[in-house]
C-alpha cells in the first residue's frame, strides 16, 4: 500500500523554510534529505520539500551536517 503524501494529506499548500521542526522530519540523523520512497511526499512536495531544506540550510536553521 503507498504512503499518503504529509503535505497532501495535512492540506498544506507551502513549505515555509522557517519551520525548522517541521524539517527535521524529512531530515536523517546525518542531515541528508530523505528519500520519498520512505516517507510517502509525493513528487510535487519533495521539490519544495527540498528546496526549503536547502534555504533553511543556508540560513542557518537546519545543519549540513552532523557531528
Amino acid at each position: 500500500m503507498k504512503k499518503q503524501c504529509f503535505f497532501c494529506s495535512q492540506n498544506l499548500k507551502e513549505i515555509d523554510y522557517k519551520e525548522s521542526e517541521l524539517l527535521k522530519r524529512f531530515i536523517s540523523g546525518q542531515a541528508k534529505i530523505i528519500d520519498p520512497r520512505y516517507t510517502g511526499v509525493c513528487t510535487k512536495h519533495q521539490r519544495k520539500l527540498a528546496q526549503a531544506i536547502k534555504r533553511a540550510r543556508i540560513l542557518g536553521l537546519l545543519p549540513f551536517i552532523r557531528r
